[in-house]
């Protein structure tokens, strides 16, 4: 179907509202999952972090797909995300982005879609989906403060954007809206042939379009730094072998998700501080 059908998403702002990654998305992401080389890169859109700012800096915004949109001019341009989600409503800014693009935008999930990532997805005119990738829709999760009136009013504000997610869903796949409704409240997983079937995805995509493994030890462990930051940042915890994990992958890191300047023992022992921090959380 072509992008120009899907609606237009509203995105007001609030203040004092962040919303959150799931905590099965954050484990389950594996930053390691990119495209493979090869196409045409200039025309290529990389969407593989969370959605949103984060204290480094990186993550995926609306401000920087906009710059990427700018210098492509008019004209097909390719997606490829693996993100597990993030900033609900940076999602939708970059998902109108996209859908106001004048050109065919073609989408590949080439690890997983969820949350943020999966509505920013629908916004392809062509969706492909790797085999073994996953899509996952829910209701959007917020971190907010404040007594019951303030909670009651976010809850009040939080709907709408429910609903705009699956009037976007429904528009793209023809399912109802009250199934769509059931799916999003129980989080809904689905891999890459049933995100097909169900028409979140028009197809599969080529397995050689994928690479899954770190081009070297750096790579690993910037990947780890950057699932580490994930999981701090929404204040969840790990278990000891998944820290265990995260910290041999993250002796190899010399930049990228650490702050900057500092050196690889430096980076190493700030992980392992993280991780005791992840034991507490």
């Amino acid at each position: 179907m072509t992008k120009r059908a899907l609606p237009k998403a509203n995105v007001p702002a609030h203040p004092g509202v962040n919303t959150k990654v799931s905590e099965v998305a954050a484990k389950r992401w594996n930053p390691d999952i990119r495209a493979a080389t090869g196409g045409n890169d200039d025309r290529t859109i990389s969407i593989l972090d969370a959605i949103g700012e984060d204290y480094w800096g990186d993550g995926v915004t609306a401000k920087r797909i906009a710059a990427a949109l700018r210098a492509m001019g008019d004209g097909d341009v390719t997606v490829n995300i693996n993100s597990p989600g993030g900033d609900f409503f940076e999602g939708l800014a970059i998902y109108n982005l996209l859908r106001e693009h004048n050109g065919s935008v073609t989408v590949n999930v080439i690890g997983m879609a969820a949350s943020a990532a999966s509505v920013i997805a629908m916004a392809g005119d062509n969706i492909l989906m790797a085999r073994a990738s996953f899509m996952m829709i829910h209701n959007t999760w917020v971190l907010t403060a404040g007594d019951r009136h303030a909670l009651r009013e976010v809850a009040d504000w939080l709907e709408p954007f429910d609903e705009a997610a699956i009037s976007i869903y429904q528009a793209r796949t023809g399912i109802a809206s009250k199934a769509l409704g059931a799916m999003l409240d129980k989080e809904t997983w689905l891999g890459g042939d049933a995100a097909v079937e169900k028409g979140f995805a028009d197809d599969l995509l080529d397995s050689d379009k994928i690479d899954s493994s770190p081009s070297n030890l750096a790579d690993s462990g910037v990947a780890a730094l950057k699932k580490l930051d994930l999981l701090l940042a929404n204040g969840m915890r790990a278990t000891k072998s998944e820290r265990r994990e995260l910290l041999a992958a993250a002796k190899g890191s010399k930049s990228g998700a650490a702050p900057t300047g500092m050196s690889g023992a430096a980076v190493s022992k700030w992980a392992r501080s993280a991780l005791e921090k992840l034991q507490t959380i």
